[in-house]
């Protein structure tokens, strides 16, 4: 299995991407896991905001034990059950998607670069670097019509988290990756998946030798 991870502040377009190299990559010989699904439903209270609110930005917002165990797993070519978040409660649901090892697992997510044990499992480190501006308007827009926010809660989250949070742990992560994308990603995933075309021919053709 060959795992590709996705790192970039939020509205850097991560998913989009994501999504664009899945839709050059062969029927079935993909996944993308995303590590919105690991939030923890009740993030660490000393993180908290000084009015009050969740610091969904920090590192610590997420079940970082839990990730790494499915990403080992996945590497080792066992299925798992992914949870699922829901963005309106804040909650993670009971419900669970189990998802089959594939050739390819596309890992993406604001701080899949972030930790050590977990990066050691990527054999292609990306991140996105994309300016503040354009950042902030996609996730103004996605937050609005998305995940039912309203514009002042947007506005406070981002100043009073979003922002100094990128600075301080998700800016640092360009300095693991193999490649730096920037806003234009449509050539960016064509090249990428290009390369998983060849991951996915060699795994291919190393089968067929065993058979």
């Amino acid at each position: 299995m060959y795992i590709i991870a996705i790192a970039g502040g939020s509205g850097s377009g991560k998913t989009t991407f994501a999504h664009k190299v899945l839709k050059e990559l062969p029927q079935d010989k993909a996944f993308i896991l995303s590590m919105d699904s690991y939030y923890l439903s009740e993030p660490p209270k000393e993180h908290y905001t000084s009015t009050g609110h969740p610091n969904f930005d920090h590192p610590e917002s997420f079940d970082w034990k839990l990730l790494a165990k499915h990403i080992s797993e996945l590497k080792m070519g066992r299925s798992i059950e992914m949870p699922h978040y829901c963005f309106k409660s804040h909650r993670r649901l009971e419900e669970t998607q189990t998802v089959y090892p594939t050739p390819i697992i596309i890992f993406e997510g604001i701080f899949s670069l972030f930790d050590e044990k977990i990066r050691s499992l990527m054999d292609l480190k990306c991140f996105l670097h994309v300016d503040a501006d354009i950042r902030f308007t996609r996730r103004l827009h996605r937050d609005l019509h998305e995940r039912g926010r309203s514009l002042d809660s947007i506005m406070a989250q981002y100043y009073e988290t979003v922002r100094p949070m990128y600075q301080k742990f998700l800016d640092p992560q360009k300095q693991y990756a193999n490649i730096i994308i920037g806003e234009e990603t449509d050539t960016a995933a064509i090249v990428v998946a290009a390369r998983l075309k060849e991951i996915i021919a060699e795994q291919s053709e190393d089968l067929n030798r065993e058979a």
